[in-house]
C-alpha cells in the first residue's frame, strides 16, 4: 500500500497564514548565505547588498564568527545581569577603547539603545534643573530622522508613517532641519536637555551630516550644557570606513547608540556614555534581561576580531570611493531615471526620479538585493567583507536594470 504524500506548506503560505502583515516583504524566501551572497528556496543566488539592513557586517556565515557562536553556545548562553560574565566586561573594554573614556550598557537592538539615550537625556535634565523632574527634558532631533519604533524612539522620529495611529506620543521632542545649525540653535531654551542626531540618516534617503553641522552641534551643546547624543545604530561598527561615523569629523559625543552590525547577525545593541555623564545611571534606573548575554557578546567580540584582523575599515575606506563614483556616473548616464548617488563608505543611496519598488524588483530579477529608503532612494548596504569585484558587479546590475 502506498503511503500518502504529505505536502508541507511553503514559507509564503505560512507567512500569509500566521505572521503579522507589518512588512511589505519582497516575494523571496531565503534559505542559505555565504559571504556577500544568499540563495533562495529555488536555488538561485543573489548578491546581498541589504546585509540584513546593515546587520550582517561580516557577510553571511563568516567562519570566525560561526566558530565563536558555536563555541559559546556549548559553554554558557545566558546569565542575566544579576551576575558578571567575562565577555560583557571585555566587550565594554573594547568599545570604550574605540569610543573614548566612558562606560557601556548592553541591550538588544537599536531602538533599545536609543531609548537609553533618551532616558540619559532625562536624567541629565533632572541634574541640570537641580533635581527637579519635568523642568528640563526637551530633546532636539532632526526632521526626517529615524530612531526606532518603541514609544520614545518613535516620538523622536518625526515621520507620519511611523507615528500615525500611535498618538499621544512621548512629549518633549522638537525638530530642526538637518545641516541647518541655526534651526537647532533656535530651539534651545531652559527646558532643553540634549540634541540627538544620526550622522547619516539611513532610513530617510541617505542624508549625510556635514562636518560643520556636527561640529556646530558639539559647540552648541557645550555652550548650553546639553548632551550631544549620536544614533550610530546604522552607521556604526565600521559601515562608513571608521568604526563610528563621527570619527570622520573629529567630534566627541556624550553618548552613542550602537546596534545592527555590532553583532554581525546576532541581536545585540549597546549604549556608550562618556565619563562626564556615566554616573547618571544608577542601580534600578535602567536594565535589560537579555542585554549583553554571553552568546551576544561572543558574537560582537567576533565581529571586532574580524574587523581588526582583516583590516576591514581600511578596505571599506579604499574601495568605497571608486564604488560611489561608479554609482554617481549612473546619474550622468541615465539623467531621466537617476537623480543622484550619495553616501559614505558602504552606506550608499541611489536617488531615482521615480518610485523604488519597480527598480528593486528589476535588481532582484538580475541577482542584486537592495532596500528602499526615503521614498525614492535605493539603499545599498554591502557587507564590509565585499570585494571590489562584487561592488563592480552591483554597479553592472544596476546599469542593466536602468537600461530597460
Amino acid at each position: 500500500m502506498t503511503e500518502p504524500t504529505l505536502t508541507r506548506p511553503s514559507a509564503a503560505d505560512l507567512y500569509d497564514a500566521h505572521v503579522l502583515k507589518d512588512y511589505p516583504r519582497q516575494p523571496l524566501t531565503l534559505v542559505r548565505g555565504e559571504g556577500a551572497r544568499v540563495w533562495d528556496d529555488a536555488g538561485r543566488s543573489y548578491l546581498d547588498f541589504t546585509s540584513g539592513v546593515a546587520v550582517s557586517a561580516l557577510g553571511h556565515c563568516h567562519p570566525h564568527w560561526v566558530a565563536a557562536i558555536r563555541r559559546q553556545a556549548g559553554e554558557l548562553i545566558h546569565t542575566s545581569n544579576l551576575f558578571r560574565h567575562p565577555l560583557q566586561g571585555e566587550l565594554a573594554r573594547r568599545l570604550v577603547a574605540l569610543a573614548g573614556p566612558g562606560r557601556v550598557f548592553c541591550c538588544n537592538s537599536g531602538a533599545e539603545a536609543n531609548e537609553g539615550l533618551i532616558k540619559l537625556a532625562r536624567l541629565h535634565g533632572v541634574k541640570k534643573a537641580g533635581g527637579a523632574e519635568g523642568k528640563c527634558f526637551k530633546v532636539i532631533a532632526a526632521k526626517n530622522a529615524f530612531h526606532g519604533r518603541t514609544f520614545g524612539a518613535m516620538s523622536a522620529t518625526p515621520q507620519e508613517k511611523i507615528q500615525h495611529n500611535f498618538r499621544p506620543l512621548v512629549p518633549g521632542f522638537a525638530f530642526g532641519e538637518l545641516n541647518d545649525l541655526a534651526s537647532f540653535a533656535a530651539l534651545v531654551d531652559d527646558t532643553t536637555a540634549a540634541i540627538l542626531v544620526e550622522p547619516i540618516q539611513g532610513e530617510s534617503g541617505i542624508n549625510v551630516c556635514t562636518p560643520d553641522f556636527l561640529r556646530g552641534l558639539r559647540a552648541l551643546c557645550t555652550k548650553h550644557n546639553l548632551l550631544l547624543l549620536l544614533d550610530e545604530v546604522q552607521t556604526g561598527a565600521g559601515r562608513t570606513g571608521r568604526f563610528f561615523a563621527f570619527e570622520h569629523h573629529g567630534v566627541q559625543p556624550d553618548a552613542i547608540a550602537l546596534a545592527k552590525g555590532l553583532g554581525g547577525g546576532f541581536p545585540i545593541g549597546a549604549m556608550w556614555v562618556r565619563e562626564n555623564a556615566a554616573d547618571l545611571f544608577t542601580p534600578g534606573s535602567h536594565g535589560s534581561t537579555f542585554g549583553g548575554t554571553p552568546l551576544g557578546c561572543a558574537a560582537a567580540l567576533a565581529v571586532l576580531d574580524v574587523l581588526a584582523k582583516e583590516k576591514l575599515l581600511e578596505k571599506v575606506s579604499a574601495q568605497s570611493g571608486p564604488w560611489l563614483a561608479a554609482l554617481q556616473k549612473l546619474a550622468a548616464d541615465f539623467p531621466q531615471k537617476v537623480v543622484a548617488a550619495r553616501g559614505l563608505g558602504y552606506l550608499t543611496g541611489v536617488q531615482l526620479a521615480g518610485e523604488t519598488a519597480p527598480m528593486l524588483a528589476a535588481l532582484r530579477d538580475r541577482g542584486l538585493l537592495a532596500a528602499g529608503s526615503g521614498g525614492n532612494v535605493v539603499r545599498l548596504l554591502p557587507p564590509l567583507t565585499a570585494s571590489a569585484e562584487e561592488l563592480a558587479e552591483s554597479v553592472q546590475i544596476f546599469r542593466a536594470a536602468l537600461a530597460l
